[in-house]
């Protein structure tokens, strides 16, 4: 494994791994080789057919990230900037190094933890240790944190750190209890702590943005136990806490906790109340069939309503898990909990014809047997069929009923965003040739199909959508434009194998303008008349389109 300087540099890196695409190209067999040994799409092929492969700037970067230990290059380019700031400022080490451990409701701003590059930091030896009890904290340093009980027994009542954290809130929500190395010394550290008299309910306000870290929000306090079972989702430390007396009840840890069975049914036993949480809904985007049986089986209200902003429109369980084509599994557990089957959505569709709606067949079938409802009418087969994807069915009735498509729905026309944002391309084409207004907005966030293909990163259904006439300049319920879907996706990457460079040659192929350096030198562009950022792949295909005019 190649090793770093102390002092990376990041567009050195960079320069690297377009050198190594460039050699690639040419057919240098080093190049070859390197791709051979370091990306596994390539390992084990000849030259020739690595050669035959295509492979772009983000093979060359994954290529390079490899061969120095990582998984991938955002995680390399991460861990090259943050030891890159551990050096250049060593007074604020501590801190910098912390609000990769913590996320930004502990240590102030919108970030989430970053436990793998906190780790590998700290096992490269960037991080100088010394005495920091705070740094002891994060790490699960059990010895440490005796000897200072030992010294101060009250130490462990008062905040303090750069992050002005009690002990106990220091080691339970520090990230680096969801890696195997630092799990059980963090828990070693909860006992102890507890066991010196630590509450067992410490808390301090919530730091995220507007608050922050000097200015916390004291009216939203995170509590351990939801650093332990919400955040960590670390089943030891939360069985600890809960049976010490931390309260069940705090607001946050049963919500986050979800995505651990185990934690969610240590809330549930210690008496946590699902009325209220929004636990349901959280389990239902999850799409976890055993987590939601088990709140059923601990009484949540199968018709209970969401709280302000979780579903829009008030929708009850039933059409949530419908909106988010859940499975028949799914729905007949709601029902056999109490689910109303008649539950209408607020344009009055039957929850039965809103299972048709989102291609839900087994659904719709099971829902409408239930209630004893008449077939669905001839608009709402037309939509089912293409929300199955099924062109013969839909042109049939198209051919019985030349006006569907013109009569289509406000809700019936937003379908084609919110199919597009479950993936269902087959749909959102067929819906498109049929006759859907292509800038008919829908989604969690108002946008057309065009703007939530281009958060999935579906370069196909992007360009296909173009091609239609979906309009790069159109709003989401942001305010922004299809530049803004690209950049939060490219850079977030919500879909794994996304192609957001290809997202982005479809958008320059249709009319978006190709972007500029920075005039003052930042990582961003300018783009339509202002700065972005994209992935650095994404980036150099939106700076070449305007190569030849340079």
């Amino acid at each position: 494994m190649k090793r770093l300087p102390p002092r990376p540099d990041l567009g050195h890196l960079k320069k690297q791994a377009k050198d190594l695409l460039a050699s690639y190209r040419s057919g240098h067999p080093e190049a070859l080789a390197r791709f051979r040994a370091a990306l596994p799409a390539a390992a084990g092929h000849g030259d020739a057919a690595i050669a035959a492969m295509g492979l772009k700037l983000h093979d060359a970067q994954s290529c390079l990230a490899r061969e120095h230990g990582f998984a991938a290059w955002p995680d390399f380019q991460g861990f090259v900037l943050a030891r890159r700031a551990l050096v250049d400022d060593p007074e604020r080490a501590t801190l910098q190094w912390l609000r990769l451990v913590y996320a930004g409701d502990i240590a102030g701003g919108n970030h989430s933890a970053r436990p793998q590059l906190a780790e590998r930091l700290w096992t490269d030896g960037a991080m100088a240790v010394g005495d920091d009890l705070w740094i002891a904290c994060a790490v699960g340093d059990e010895a440490r944190l005796r000897q200072a009980i030992t010294q101060d027994a009250g130490w462990v009542h008062r905040p303090g750190g750069p992050l002005q954290l009690p002990p106990l809130i220091a080691v339970a929500h520090s990230s680096l209890a969801r890696r195997p190395v630092f799990a059980d010394g963090l828990q070693a550290c909860v006992a102890l702590l507890l066991g010196a008299g630590a509450d067992a309910n410490q808390r301090v306000g919530n730091r995220w943005p507007p608050a922050s870290l000097s200015a916390p929000d004291e009216s939203e306090g995170l509590s351990a136990l939801y650093g332990a079972a919400g955040q960590n989702q670390h089943a030891g430390m939360a069985r600890l806490l809960l049976a010490a007396g931390a309260d069940p009840n705090d607001g946050e840890s049963l919500y986050h906790a979800l995505g651990s069975l185990e934690c969610t049914r240590l809330l549930l036993e210690a008496g946590a109340r699902i009325a209220g949480s929004n636990a349901l809904y959280r389990v239902l985007d999850l799409d976890d069939l055993p987590a939601l049986q088990l709140l059923l089986a601990h009484g949540a209200d199968a018709n209970g309503q969401a709280g302000d902003g979780v579903a829009p429109g008030g929708a009850a369980p039933l059409l949530w898990a419908i909106r988010r084509r859940r499975s028949l599994a799914h729905v007949q557990a709601l029902v056999a909990a109490g689910a109303n089957p008649a539950d209408r959505t607020a344009d009055g569709a039957p929850a039965h014809i809103q299972a048709l709606r989102y291609g839900l067949p087994e659904v719709a079938a099971f829902l409408r047997e239930r209630m004893g409802a008449p077939e669905a009418p001839t608009d709402e087969r037309f939509v089912a069929a293409c929300a199955q994807g099924d062109g013969a069915q839909a042109r049939a009735l198209l051919a019985e009923a030349p006006g569907l498509a013109e009569g289509l729905t406000a809700p019936q026309q937003r379908l084609l965003p919110e199919l597009a944002a479950q993936g269902c391309g087959d749909a959102v084409r067929l819906m498109v040739r049929l006759g859907w207004p292509i800038d008919a907005k829908g989604g969690d966030w108002d946008g057309t199909a065009l703007h939530l293909a281009l958060f999935r990163g579906d370069a196909a259904l992007t360009r296909f959508l173009l091609e239609h006439g979906a309009r790069w300049q159109a709003l989401h319920g942001f305010q922004d434009n299809a530049c803004g879907a690209l950049s939060w996706g490219s850079i977030n990457t919500p879909e794994p194998g996304g192609d957001w460079v290809g997202c982005a040659q479809a958008l320059l192929d249709h009319g978006l303008p190709a972007a500029s350096p920075d005039p003052k030198g930042s990582e961003a562009v300018l783009l339509d008349g202002r700065l972005m950022r994209f992935s650095d792949e994404v980036m150099d295909c939106l700076l070449q389109a305007a190569a030849p005019l340079r």
